[in-house]
Parts: structure tokens; sequence; C-alpha cells
């Protein structure tokens, strides 16, 4: 038996563990344009190089971001798409909290210590969230964070000045950054050294089975956070002159009080 997991919300990310969530097959690619091509044909990999058949699988995995809508779309259709046709529950996981969880470990952060998360959201934009750590080992070996704000999106000099601000004496240290949408504006986001900049699907899997296992909600919803950057184009109703009513684009379905309040399952 397997757990197969997916994300989409920056390169194309593709893992298989079992249950315990040992680490069975990945797969990356660096696709940023061609999600739909890449991901399919990775999922076909690691099952083979796994030995494990579609049928064996318990449940998928899948990164709701935030991530611009084409390419986060991809992988969450994708995951829905395989759950149904198997039977089994797709297990939405913010990939922004896999990037936290992911830091504590690669850059040996201790409790207490705090992480802000970021990824690339296009339009001189980041996508960015803040955690703390709370344990640097929690269940199954993974580390624990909890998170304090965002998920949200806005220019990289706005998220410096209101998450970098210098701290009181009593508040204690800057937040670690991490991310790959940090790397694009270092004037502003400083990244630290040896910081993870995009989710792993290892990661994102094993997280997903610690929750499970707290019993926590796991959505699949997508944290677009905003409208998508292709619109279809507005249409005149039938007895009306104006189609501005259509214009709410899908991105405006979920919002920053989506995501789990901790990233290591605990509420």
């Amino acid at each position: 038996m397997a757990v197969l997991a997916l994300d989409t919300s920056a390169s194309v990310a593709v893992s298989l563990v079992d249950e315990d969530g040992a680490r069975l097959a990945s797969r990356t690619s660096d696709e940023r344009r061609r999600h739909a091509e890449s991901l399919a044909p990775l999922i076909t990999e690691v099952l083979a190089e796994a030995g494990i058949d579609r049928a064996d699988l318990t449940a998928v995995v899948a990164g709701t971001g935030p991530a611009p809508f084409t390419g986060l779309r991809v992988g969450l259709v994708t995951a829905r798409t395989l759950a149904l046709t198997l039977g089994v529950p797709v297990l939405g996981v913010p990939s922004l909290d896999a990037l936290a969880v992911q830091a504590v470990s690669d850059l040996g952060l201790r409790p207490g210590a705090e992480i802000l998360a970021t990824s690339d959201a296009r339009r001189k934009e980041v996508y960015w969230a803040r955690y703390r750590v709370v344990a640097h080992e929690g269940p199954h070996g993974l580390p624990v964070v909890e998170l304090l704000a965002g998920p949200d999106v806005d220019r990289a000099g706005f998220v410096a000045q209101a998450q970098l601000a210098p701290p009181d004496a009593a508040a204690g240290q800057l937040p670690v950054v991490i991310g790959e949408g940090a790397m694009l504006y270092p004037e502003f986001l400083p990244v630290a050294d040896d910081a993870p900049l995009v989710p792993d699907a290892t990661v994102l899997a094993r997280l997903a089975l610690v929750r499970r296992a707290a019993g926590a909600d796991q959505p699949s919803e997508p944290l677009y956070l905003r409208r998508p950057d292709v619109h279809e184009p507005a249409r005149a109703g039938a007895g009306s002159t104006s189609g501005a009513g259509s214009t709410a684009g899908a991105g405006s379905t979920a919002g920053p009080g989506a995501t789990s309040a901790s990233a290591g399952g605990a509420a």
C-alpha cells in the first residue's frame, strides 16, 4: 500500500511513500509552463520505479498552494480525478506548510524560531505565510510548526515591511526567510543560506499522513488568493446589455483562512 503526493505550486513534484512515510520513489520537473505535460509521465515513472500499481494507492495528496491558477489547478484536478477513479481520499496540504516543515529539518531550526515562507506569485508579488517552530521532531519524526499569519499575497517590499521589521527586545529574532519567492527580491527578502526553495512532495506526503493520523481535516480547495491571470471574456446576457456581473474569477473562492492552523497537525 502506498500514498501518492503531487505538488504543482511551483515546479512539478511527485513522490510515492508507504503508509509510514518512507519514500519509495520521487521525481521533479522544473517545467513551469508545462505542468500538464510533465505531471502524468512523472506519476507513471514513480509507480514503475516502486513496483506499485495504481490500484494499490490508499490516498492521493495534493499541494493546495497558494500558487497561480493554471499550474495549481493541474495538480489538484489530477489528484482529485485519480482519487475518484480509485475510490480513495484526496488529502490537501498547503504547499507553504510543507516548505516550512522542510526548513526546520534542513536548517536545524529550534523551537521558538520563526519562518517566513514565500513563493512566486508573479506580477511582482510573492505568496507568503509566517510560522513558529513548535518541535524539531514530532509524530513520525516530522517537525511541527504553527501558522502565525497568512497565507497572503503582496509585493515583496510590503511583505518585508510588515514581517521583517526590527523586533522588540521581547519579541526575539527576525523570522528565517525561505522559498523562491524571496529569491526573486533579495533586496527586500534575504533568503537564509541552504534554505529550501520549493516544496518537496515527500514532505507533503508525510505531513498529510501525520494530519490524517491526528484526525485533522485536510480539504483540497485551492489557495489562489486572487483572480487567475487569464479571464474568460464577459458575455452579455439575453436580456442584458452588460456582462460585468460574470467576471468573478475562480481565485475568489479561497482566502487566507482556508489553510491549517498548524503544519504539524496540532491545532
